[in-house]
């Protein structure tokens, strides 16, 4: 089948009690890792694309992997999707450039500059068939060119959702509940909780709409640990628990955002691989593991975080 959007997927999803992965790619292993796993364990996947990767990797060869994604994998429903736009410009690009959903960020602007963004961006995708996701409070941490300290994070306002949607026209929102960006989402020593009292509002408010959790890697300790024991340096990385997103996916989280995940499990098993083969220098023979535990490491996301196996 041809590229998606995500309306038939989070229809699904919102009954089914379950939540679409929407896992960031850069580079054509991780592509294949992630659509490997979704494959067998029949699952359909939104792949996302953040303004960095379009910066590192071009947009021409990121979209040409999915697509090649799509023609090895016919059976499998699967969004492109623009992982926080910046502004309507880089939303028109991949618009124009065959993305099927897109983010508009405007997180960080006041309310109504935030209504005026999202709604300028909505009008132009729905006249070419693409989806919309907008956000509504903002994430702490760091990913990309996305970076916000914990002074200026803000959990989402209940009580401003309704008036947002209906002003906007967004397919779906963004909210934040304490996810956050990175791989040191909380303090060492702290217990991680989401805040379902917010989520819980916001779907009184809002309901049958899809929500969807920014920052929702959790941090897997196992690769942790590989990185710092052969050479890296990531004390007290912690991610969001992953029983705290199956509760959330059983809610009104139609999507989860994972991109560190997939960055500790390469990292760690190339650094791994370094460290037991010196004298091996064929990209191939490193980046082979690799794919290999990223495909693990979503089978794993798929099955008990998001529950959404077997649901093609």
């Amino acid at each position: 089948m041809p590229l998606v959007t995500t309306t038939e997927m989070f229809k699904k999803a919102y009954e089914g009690g379950y939540a679409i992965g929407a896992f960031n790619v850069n580079n054509m292993e991780i592509v294949q890792g992630i659509t490997e796993a979704c494959a067998e364990t029949l699952s359909p996947v939104i792949l996302q694309v953040s303004k960095g990767a379009r910066a590192y990797a071009n947009h021409t060869y990121l979209t040409k992997l999915v697509e090649a994604a799509v023609i090895e994998n016919p059976q499998l429903p699967i969004a492109l999707h623009l992982d926080h736009g910046p502004d309507f410009e880089t939303c028109k690009s991949c618009i124009d450039g065959g993305f099927t959903s897109v983010m508009i960020d405007g997180s960080s602007l006041p309310f109504e500059e935030n209504i005026k963004l999202a709604k300028r961006v909505v009008e132009y995708a729905h006249d070419h068939g693409v989806v919309v996701e907008a956000e509504l409070g903002t994430l702490a941490g760091i990913e990309d060119e996305v970076c916000v300290s914990a002074e200026d994070s803000s959990y989402t306002r209940p009580e401003e959702v309704e008036e947002f949607v209906a002003r906007t026209g967004c397919d779906s929102l963004a909210i934040a509940i304490g996810t956050s960006h990175g791989a040191y989402k909380f303090k060492p020593g702290t217990k991680p909780q989401l805040r379902f009292d917010i989520l819980e509002e916001v779907a009184k408010r809002l309901p049958g709409f899809p929500i969807v959790l920014h920052g929702a890697s959790s941090v897997p300790q196992n690769y942790v640990e590989m990185i710092n024991q052969f050479g890296g340096a990531m004390p007290g990385a912690i991610g969001v628990p992953e029983d705290q997103l199956r509760q959330a996916a059983r809610m009104a989280v139609c999507k989860i955002n994972i991109d560190s995940d997939l960055r500790l499990t390469m990292t760690g098993t190339i650094r791994k691989y370094f460290a037991e083969h010196p004298s091996h220098f064929d990209p191939r023979e490193y980046l082979k593991p690799a794919r290999a535990n990223i495909k693990e490491t979503v089978k794993h996301k798929l099955i008990n975080v998001l529950g959404c196996n077997g649901k093609i």
